[in-house]
């Protein structure tokens, strides 16, 4: 069996459409990291899981505890509607950050989630913050 091929590739055109597509709503780990480590970070930075206590333990340099039960217009008008937030959650394993993704753009709010969480955050043998 040809397990690789025995589906066709997509178009090239469908290819650009779908990774662009992707990227959209997806940023990841280096990106991050890279953005905040040049000072160019133009986001906010949401860890949206977890109590303050394991917040304080071990978070992302930068980012905000606010937990994705706690999303509200309200809460939001913090900050003007065009900013983009990047949410993040434990890992692969956690779905709070497709929880607060989706709460935010209900919401209006231009969003993407950093795929890996604190987990691919680890893997990239990133350091954390503690408060």
């Amino acid at each position: 069996m040809r397990y690789v091929t025995e589906i066709q590739a997509a178009s090239p055109q469908d290819a650009i459409a779908h990774f662009q597509r992707r990227l959209s709503v997806e940023t990841d780990c280096d990106d991050v990291y890279s953005a905040t480590k040049s000072g160019e970070v133009d986001f906010v930075l949401l860890h949206v899981v977890g109590s303050p206590e394991t917040f304080a333990r071990r978070h992302l340099p930068g980012a905000l505890h606010l937990p994705h039960r706690y999303l509200t217009e309200a809460r939001l008008r913090e900050w003007p509607p065009e900013t983009l937030f990047v949410v993040y959650c434990a890992g692969p394993h956690c779905n709070g950050a497709d929880r607060a993704a989706l709460k935010l753009a209900q919401l209006g709010r231009p969003v993407k989630i950093m795929i890996g969480g604190l987990t691919g955050w680890a893997d990239e043998g990133l350091a954390f913050a503690s408060s």
